[in-house]
């Protein structure tokens, strides 16, 4: 198994696809659900992926695993994701999923909303089985709504809390399947369609520049002369 993932490791184009077109690039949407927020002691529940080439959501492509954390869990987060002990008894531990995780993204870009929870928890578990560091780049759907709010797209009756669900009404995707890492995945997956519509607009066109917008760390705020093309 750690072969097979430093094989997939090796695979990765390092920076040279910075200056590629964010419409003829391939990216996963993915989201957790997790057993609590805490990246040190709690674990991954489910994983749910879809894969897009540009803003071109790729249905046929899509992954989700339930998982076996190892560890109890309660009622707080079976509230959240509504999955129980029972369901995730006979699942595959992460070990076996992680694997076919990595195989499935390849060295696409991660998106997620709020991703950097999520990529602490995969970087976590990825360093743990194979002692490297999740190398994937990530953008965070919040981070690019946040960017295009400062520039006025989408500001009118704009939600004030911008959960992932908050946002999608505001544009009119549906909600309503409920907390599932698939769902919400590709929930995601249709904002940044969206999205990518806007920042064309905005002359945002190269991969290295939505990284820099789309950065967690940074909440969407940047100034026009950080960009290659502004």
């Amino acid at each position: 198994m750690v072969k097979r993932l430093n094989r997939l490791f090796n695979l990765s184009r390092g920076n040279s696809y910075r200056n590629a077109q964010i419409a003829s690039h391939d990216f996963v949407s993915v989201d957790l659900e997790l057993t609590g927020l805490d990246d040190k002691r709690d674990a991954i529940l489910s994983i749910g992926a879809v894969k897009m080439a540009g803003g071109k959501i790729l249905l046929s492509e899509c992954f989700y695993r339930l998982i076996n954390p190892k560890i109890p869990f309660h009622g707080p987060s079976i509230t959240i994701h509504g999955i129980t002990p029972a369901d995730v008894h006979a699942s595959d531990g992460i070990e076996k999923v992680l694997l076919e995780f990595i195989d499935f993204c390849g060295d696409d870009i991660i998106l997620g909303h709020c991703v950097e929870i999520d990529m602490a928890f995969l970087g976590r578990e990825i360093r743990k089985l194979t002692g490297r560091p999740f190398r994937n780049k990530s953008v965070d759907t919040l981070a690019v709504y946040k960017w295009l709010s400062h520039r006025h797209y989408h500001v009118d009756n704009a939600p004030r809390h911008p959960s992932l669900y908050e946002i999608a009404k505001h544009f009119s995707i549906s909600t309503e399947i409920g907390h599932n890492a698939m769902m919400d995945a590709y929930i995601a997956a249709q904002l940044f369609q969206r999205f990518t519509h806007d920042l064309q607009h905005c002359g945002v066109q190269k991969i290295g520049d939505l990284l820099r917008i789309g950065n967690p760390s940074k909440g969407g705020i940047h100034t026009p002369g950080e960009f290659s093309n502004f």
